[in-house]
């Protein structure tokens, strides 16, 4: 919830609504009603027909954040079609359907339960035969809930690397490609394992591009990385030396390919693969769009691809904002500029955040550094999943009005921000976000409004 109280130009009430509109476009029973339609014994999924008539067995698996709405509705869509079903989460649910099996795993880091998860599913897709029909359905988050390490590594030696990678400020492409070599069912592996059945993949993307290879690092999809590759990103960020002997041992011999690749574009298993995105950062972003028109806004889409540190994106947005200062004053209705993407925080301090609350904070810097005087301004960066780093918090706003309070209580921004402590200032101004999990993600969301004062 945004505090309204906390408002001074009037846009919390409209930045909230068009937040909230964006999230609720990617609910996951929304995205796969809409895209999974069943007439009689035939299941056509974008003008691709599956006939459930032709088939002996039909079985699901569904891991990610979004992994319950998605498992439920494609359950109540196959009805009594559904031979069995595995639903992989987060947390606790509530659970429906009597032919779904639920595994409560962990998230961002893996525990003994999401092997567990990952050795089930390997079953699962093993029982398929060649008559036999398995959906697959995928969401962020899926990587770490849908585990098993490759032989020889242990899960304890994945699961510190997993965290000193995300420490570092490591992407989800790079993180993804170093657990695809470490993984028993990553890379096209649980693909394989299905083989020679029909595999339909239902995704909701939490990566930019749409890459069914990067989302839960593609356990049904090609992998076009390589060994050498995931040795490159431990060293970039100087974590070869320091990586276990056997995850060391297995990067070598893998570039000596005496250890089996990941699956690669062309191998014959994927002859009976069709995956489909059913959700992704562009249909949060159109939903947004669309209600900030309604309110009055121009609303304009920036990009739906934001990488890189948050502090270095806030300096960008920050200086165009202020760029419009002169302008605004011109503009017949106020704007609304919409972007989405994923971002990085590199952690040198010892605060709590996550790269969207970090991201406001430095947009908070940046806007008093810049020559916006007579603009009017709300900038909101937050995380559709609920969750923004280690903290109960989706993300944070910040306004005209916030640097104020902040200057009254005896808040130094820039200071909360060397620490990378943006939970904690935002939490004594009273600008964080708070949804609780949402159960679904397509990355990030950012709004920023403005007019002339």
């Amino acid at each position: 919830m945004i505090d309204h109280a906390r408002d001074r130009g009037g846009f919390a009430a409209d930045a909230e609504a068009i937040w909230r509109a964006a999230v609720a476009a990617v609910e996951p029973r929304r995205l796969v009603r809409a895209s999974v339609i069943r007439e009689g014994d035939v299941v056509r999924i974008k003008g691709k027909e599956f006939d459930l008539a032709a088939r002996d067995r039909v079985f699901v698996i569904s891991f990610g954040k979004a992994a319950a709405a998605m498992g439920e509705a494609l359950a109540e869509i196959l009805d009594q079609r559904l031979t069995a079903g595995l639903v992989v989460v987060p947390g606790p649910v509530a659970r429906s359907g009597s032919k779904l099996e639920y595994i409560e795993a962990s998230h961002p880091i893996p525990d003994a339960r999401s092997v567990e998860a990952g050795r089930r599913a390997l079953e699962i897709a093993g029982k398929a035969g060649e008559r036999d029909l398995l959906f697959v359905c995928i969401s962020g988050g899926g990587s770490a809930l849908l585990t098993l390490p490759a032989e020889g590594i242990t899960l304890e030696k994945k699961r510190r690397l997993t965290g000193e990678l995300l420490r570092a400020g490591a992407t989800i492409q790079e993180l993804n490609v170093v657990r695809k070599h470490l993984s028993g069912i990553k890379g096209g592996r649980l693909a394989k394992a299905a083989h020679p059945a029909t595999v339909v993949t239902l995704a909701i993307s939490d990566v930019v591009g749409d890459d069914l290879g990067t989302i839960a690092s593609g356990p049904t999809h090609w992998d076009a990385s390589t060994f050498a590759e995931a040795r490159a990103i431990l060293e970039r960020y100087g974590l070869w030396d320091s990586a276990s002997a056997m995850i060391r041992a297995r990067f070598e011999e893998g570039g000596r390919g005496q250890v089996e690749e990941t699956l690669k574009k062309g191998d014959p298993v994927f002859e009976r693969v069709h995956a489909f995105i059913v959700g992704d950062n562009m249909t949060a972003l159109r939903a947004a769009k669309h209600d900030a028109e309604k309110r009055g806004f121009e609303a304009i889409f920036l990009s739906s691809t934001d990488g890189g540190e948050a502090r270095q994106a806030a300096a960008g947005y920050a200086a165009f904002l202020a760029e419009l200062a002169c302008s605004a004053a011109s503009l017949p209705r106020p704007l609304c500029f919409l972007a989405g993407g994923e971002l990085t925080v590199t952690v040198k301090g010892r605060g709590r955040g996550g790269r969207n609350t970090e991201f406001v904070l430095a947009s908070l810097v940046e806007m008093g550094k810049a020559e916006a005087a007579g603009l009017d301004w709300l900038i909101l960066s937050l995380g559709t999943d609920g969750i923004d780093g280690a903290t109960d918090a989706a993300g944070a706003w910040a306004d005209v009005s916030t640097a104020g309070r902040a200057r009254a209580t005896g808040l130094d921004p820039s200071a909360y921000l060397d620490d990378n402590d943006s939970y904690s200032f935002f939490k004594q101004t009273g600008n964080l976000i708070v949804t609780g999990p949402t159960g679904t993600n397509v990355m990030d969301l950012r709004v920023f409004l403005l007019r002339a004062a």
